[in-house]
């Protein structure tokens, strides 16, 4: 049985769960997922019970005789570099390193019109034209990162991602790739490339795969 267990939400709009999974994959050591569909009452309660926070993603790795929970998506992502320095999931060099760190706690805390105007609708194609100017500003704001990334670290290392390896931070904003393509927000040739290379990421077809596979959401109640 593996050590490492996670606990994810609903694969179509569980964005958090997603940045958590991915950067999991990259590991490529064996895991065992497991699907709480909290809108289900005894599916919440279920993760009420083992959740610090009773929400996901939650990771659990059974580890020198010890059980750690490790919750939140960014936490998760530290603590799998940390335990795993082989997959490299952060840069290696320090200023690209502190950059992806930022833009990862920026991408965890902040662009929440963004999050507002063009929700995770995984397997949906809804194009839509974004009138709201903060959630334009948001758009703006992640192309700008994009692009810092791409030309002062991604291409020079060779790689499609932004650090041109895959890192926490490629994790933490593919949900926003997910999202520009349902709703066909068009970028610039470089952050197109990217999105490109997101939306080709094996780990990230599987997850889709297993999306259309799995029963909708229920509706919520009340």
């Amino acid at each position: 049985m593996p050590d490492l267990r996670i606990y994810i939400g609903y694969r179509t709009v569980s964005s958090w769960s997603l940045r958590a999974w991915l950067p999991l994959t990259k590991v490529g050591v064996p895991f065992e997922e497991t699907l709480i569909r909290y809108r289900l009452p005894e599916h919440k309660q279920r993760l009420v019970e083992i959740s610090p926070t009773g929400k996901v993603p939650l990771l659990v790795h059974h580890r020198d005789g010890e059980e750690i929970k490790v919750w939140d998506s960014i936490a998760i992502g530290e603590y799998l570099a940390d335990t795993f320095p082989e997959a490299r999931l952060w840069p290696a060099d320090p200023v690209a390193r502190a950059f992806a760190r930022s833009i990862s706690a920026e991408m965890h805390n902040g662009f929440r019109a963004l999050r507002e105007h063009l929700p995770m609708a995984l397997l949906e194609r809804t194009p839509k034209t974004i009138d709201d100017p903060e959630a334009r500003a948001d758009i703006a704001r992640v192309a700008e990162i994009w692009r810092q990334a791409r030309d002062n670290w991604g291409r020079k290392d060779g790689g499609p991602w932004l650090f041109g390896h895959y890192t926490v931070a490629d994790g933490m904003y593919a949900p926003i790739v997910t999202r520009f393509r349902t709703y066909g927000v068009t970028l610039d040739p470089i952050c197109e490339a990217y999105m490109e290379a997101v939306c080709a990421d094996a780990d990230l077809k599987a997850w889709e795969a297993q999306a259309e596979i799995d029963p909708p959401q229920e509706p919520l109640i009340g």
